[in-house]
């Protein structure tokens, strides 16, 4: 019982995410900084990473963070990848996949 305790009072207490740390979470991903890093600075739940970078909560962040990134780095806005985020399905696969095993003849 006593393990269980202080392993609560480690965990950092989860917060709510504002508008300007979306800002940060953006430029976070533009200078590659590791998503589990990320989720230790801000202490949330990991989801709340992606629902910044999938644009579904504070959809204005990603704008104002490509104009502070070109403020405050401008010499590698042109190294930096600024693509939107991508869900991969994990279970979804395509069609032409089976195709690779269709010419093999044994």
């Amino acid at each position: 019982m006593l393990l269980a305790d202080t392993a609560q009072k480690r965990k950092p207490p989860r917060k709510s995410l504002d508008p300007n740390d979306a800002v940060d979470i953006w430029i976070a991903r533009w200078l590659r900084i590791k998503r589990i890093d990320i989720v230790r600075r801000y202490g949330c739940d990991p989801r709340r990473i992606y629902e910044i970078w999938e644009g579904s909560k504070f959809p204005e962040s990603r704008q104002r963070a490509l104009k502070e990134f070109n403020k405050r780095y401008p010499s590698l806005k042109d190294r930096v990848d600024f693509g939107k985020h991508r869900r991969i399905p994990k279970n979804e696969h395509h069609p032409d996949q089976l195709t690779m095993f269709a010419e093999i003849e044994i």
